[in-house]
């Protein structure tokens, strides 16, 4: 028996407003709660193994409000082996080198990311791959594709990849707008290199009907970034 295709299963209410909940707090309350932690500690903590806490919660929250969800996509996982792993593999080959020609435009502001993740990965070089590789894929799959594109595309299939790719791209860099003790709004130009990751994540979430596919393909694609980072 053929699981549901994602665009014909419904988010409860329930789901909408845990969603809505989450995203709250791993967008906005979690990161400032950490960087008062930082600062009031006896000791100053690293900045990598206190992120680790941030999104361990983040990502433990995420199973625990939305098991049904988790189980649903690993049952289509298992379903579909096959389909999911060749969506997989034809998006990370699509982003690679949708990645290399994105990161030849000129933009007037060098992406933070690069020299942070270089750093943190220097001084602490598990914590940053945990994050990085593992528990950030889980949680950010979860709110900007298992619900918002999940939940939209139920509705309408460009909407949801409009909304998905568009809000992750923008998440990716709108805290550096207000960085460096000014707003600086040339750093939402950098959304422009997350694009191809957001709209291949959909794709392979859509293509392949499973959640976790597009969870694997954001790790591919985080341990790809990190590792050129750092060999950089």
């Amino acid at each position: 028996m053929n699981p549901i295709p994602i665009w014909q299963e419904k988010l409860s209410p329930g789901e909408w407003l845990r969603g809505g909940a989450l995203s709250v707090l791993y967008v906005a309350l979690f990161p400032f709660l950490m960087a008062w932690v930082q600062r009031n500690a006896w000791e100053e903590l690293p900045v990598a193994e206190s992120n680790v806490v941030y999104y361990l919660v983040s990502v433990l929250l995420g199973f625990v409000l939305f098991s049904g969800l988790w189980k649903r996509n690993l049952d289509r996982l298992f379903s579909c082996p096959g389909k999911n792993l060749k969506s997989i593999a034809a998006a990370l080959v699509a982003w690679i080198a949708l990645d290399v020609l994105v990161r030849q435009i000129p933009l007037p502001v060098r992406n933070p990311n690069e020299s942070g993740y270089a750093l943190e990965y220097l001084l602490s070089p598990g914590a940053t791959g945990m994050i990085v590789v593992v528990l950030m894929p889980i949680v950010e799959e979860l709110l900007f594709r298992g619900l918002l594109f999940g939940g939209v595309r139920r509705y309408s299939r460009g909407a949801a990849y409009l909304l998905s790719m568009g809000l992750f791209a923008l998440y990716c860099v709108w805290q550096f707008v207000f960085s460096y003790g000014r707003m600086d709004l040339r750093y939402l130009l950098l959304a422009v290199q997350y694009l191809p990751a957001g709209i291949l994540l959909a794709w392979c979430y859509e293509r392949g009907g499973s959640l976790w596919s597009a969870v694997l393909l954001h790790m591919a694609i985080n341990g790809l970034t990190l590792l050129r980072i750092v060999a950089g």
